[in-house]
């Protein structure tokens, strides 16, 4: 059976092909790829990679190699259209039903690229004329290079009704196949059909392998609309695509980034200023698809917003469209601008390093969500408090993922005491807890969150996913013992998981590696900041065994406890997990923490009993 290569493009596009191969196959991160054990052959090391960017896996040891769909097929003995159809069911995309005139819609269709490839070609030769003389001076006057305008392919639509359509049925087009495209409008009185796109500046917009699908237009005289795009067609559907995206697919793949900006103008601009990873959706608010898509190329996708009203509010409503979608090391940062400036306008009047530092300054999804639930909030009374807790509460719940929603609870619920006190029991909204702490551990005892490591306003961080990395910058001889726990380690922080798994690379080709030597090669991978933020300077008087001078087994034996308890603060229940967050990282603190958690198990047992219908013993 024959699918629409369509079709299939839209299930590789729509399914990430590590969920699919890590069901069967434990991957860990490494750099752009994954890496794993290989399904199809007995191996002790690693030699299976996933690269999610460009839809494949691989294997060097026995050279399996293919999509999905062969994975698929593969491991669990299908045929391709029984994998297809497996896969398509998974998203919920209904199977075309081949027949004759399904053969010959697609047909038709396959023509249809080659009508927006003559588009976009007459577009561009229009724009070197003297028709497009206002464009042209237009785009110049937004500070628009020959080399960039030829780059992005931009060109002019004349102000006549007809001339396109006249060119285009000249080299034998016909009207249906313009129509398709959306390249002519149909007038609702039956009259003769019309170019779409008139008195305009053309940006050409591509599927993910680079051809014309779509244009953007943006008008030079008066107009109802400044910009117009192209009406879905059997090519396009803007809600599935990203305006530069195949253009910027080496450079998002080269800086492990990508910046989505909101409109055309802001893209080629960014480009321009030394940003070729920007993208933008086209006309509407980012999509469910449009997040899948920029997850495949990097975890952690940078949104640029106005800083206005409106900015805020697209923003809103991106994080809560991406809430059920989060994954353990996908997430979205969100660079608000000033009032008044979009990333064309700052680029131009304060210079590319303005963005790179408000790109540096991004604010995680976590703070975005309470920024945005604090706005306009009085939280002077019980009431309002309790209110504005349900809320925070009520967010959570839209994560599904239950590896990543445990961490939000967490994180959220430390937010919420901070704000109102241990109990909820301050009556100033703003101010931090106050007296004695969790299960009346004396606030003198417990250590600030921030203690000097940086967390400013990237929020509160886990200090424990610090102090196992520091450890193991510090003495790298335990990879040796610990890989396979290190590997394993689920980080709420990208940052620490991006260095963890760059640690682990240079380690598997660099064995007997000290510690200067590995942190001069993460220093030349990028990674310095990170590394300063978990220097052994400010980690150290969290746990001592992160110092140099300690024997390797005090270091292991505290870096084993501490991950120990790491674990144990995803299971256990919220009440029990609080108390956890006093572990001080010493032998003192580790044997108190063992007693409290032998303590809580004896209890729950006498409760199991004295509940039990069953049990002799009265409650």
């Amino acid at each position: 059976m024959a699918f629409p290569d369509h079709f299939l493009d839209d299930v590789r596009a729509r399914v990430p092909l590590a969920d699919v191969i890590g069901r069967h196959v434990r991957l860990t991160r490494r750099g752009r790829e994954w890496l794993g054990l290989c399904p199809f052959h007995n191996e002790k090391t690693p030699s299976f990679t996933v690269n999610e960017e460009k839809g494949f896996y691989h294997c060097f040891g026995c050279q399996a190699h293919g999509s999905v769909f062969d994975f698929v097929m593969q491991q669990e003995g299908l045929s391709f259209p029984e994998a297809v159809e497996k896969l398509a069911a998974e998203i919920g995309m209904k199977v075309p039903v081949r027949s004759p005139e399904a053969e010959a819609r697609e047909e038709a269709r396959a023509t249809l690229f080659d009508a927006m490839a003559f588009a976009a070609e007459w577009f561009e030769g229009r724009l070197a004329t003297g028709s497009g003389r206002d464009a042209k001076e237009y785009l110049k006057g937004r500070g628009l290079t020959d080399e960039t305008i030829k780059e992005f392919r931009l060109g002019y639509a004349p102000k006549g009704r007809t001339t396109f359509k006249e060119a285009s049925l000249a080299r034998s087009f016909t009207e249906k196949q313009l129509i398709d495209c959306g390249l002519l409008v149909t007038p609702r009185d039956g009259g003769e059909t019309f170019d779409r796109f008139r008195d305009r500046i053309t940006f050409p917009i591509t599927d993910t392998r680079g051809r014309v699908v779509a244009f953007g237009g943006r008008a030079l005289g008066e107009a109802r609309a400044k910009y117009l795009n192209s009406p879905e067609t059997p090519l396009f559907q803007k809600g599935r695509l990203l305006y530069n995206l195949a253009h910027a697919r080496s450079a998002i793949r080269d800086r492990e980034s990508v910046i989505v900006a909101e409109g055309y103008m802001d893209v080629i601009a960014l480009h321009q200023a030394g940003f070729p990873n920007a993208v933008a959706p086209l006309g509407t608010a980012v999509t469910e698809d449009q997040l899948g898509l920029l997850w495949r190329f990097t975890p952690e996708p940078i949104l640029c917003f106005d800083g206005d009203a409106a900015g805020w509010s697209a923003a809103g409503r991106v994080a809560d469209r991406a809430l059920p979608l989060l994954r353990s090391g996908h997430s979205l940062r969100f660079a608000l601008l000033p009032t008044g400036e979009d990333p064309d306008s700052l680029v131009t009047s304060k210079g590319a390093e303005a963005f790179r530092q408000l790109l540096l300054n991004a604010t995680p999804l976590s703070d975005l969500l309470w920024q945005i639930a604090m706005q306009d909030r009085t939280l002077d009374t019980p009431e309002r408090r309790a209110g504005f807790a349900n809320d925070i509460r009520a967010l959570v719940t839209r994560v599904e993922d239950r590896q990543v929603k445990a961490f939000y609870e967490r994180h959220f619920r430390a937010r919420l005491e901070e704000l109102f006190g241990a109990g909820g029991r301050t009556t100033d909204a703003r101010m931090t807890p106050r007296g004695r702490g969790r299960r009346g551990v004396p606030r003198g005892r417990r250590l600030s969150r921030h203690h000097g490591l940086g967390l400013g306003k990237a929020g509160i961080t886990d200090r424990r996913e610090r102090v196992l990395v520091a450890t193991i910058v510090v003495h790298p001889d335990l990879l040796k013992q610990k890989s396979e726990e290190f590997a394993d380690i689920e980080f709420s922080n990208p940052a620490l998981d991006r260095l963890r798994n760059e640690i682990i690379e240079i380690a598997w080709g660099n064995p007997g590696l000290d510690s200067a030597t590995l942190k001069q090669h993460l220093r030349e991978k990028g990674f310095a900041a990170t590394l300063d933020d978990i220097a052994e300077a400010r980690v150290a008087p969290l746990a001592s065994f992160v110092r140099p001078d300690v024997p390797l087994e005090t270091a292991q034996e505290g870096w084993e406890n501490a991950l120990s308890v790491h674990r144990l603060a995803v299971t256990l229940p919220a009440e029990k997990s609080a108390y956890i967050e006093e572990f001080d990282f010493t032998d003192e603190g580790f044997n108190r923490l063992k007693a409290f958690l032998g303590e809580a198990e004896r209890s729950n047992k006498t409760e199991a009993v004295t509940t039990d219908p069953t049990s002799t013993r009265s409650s």
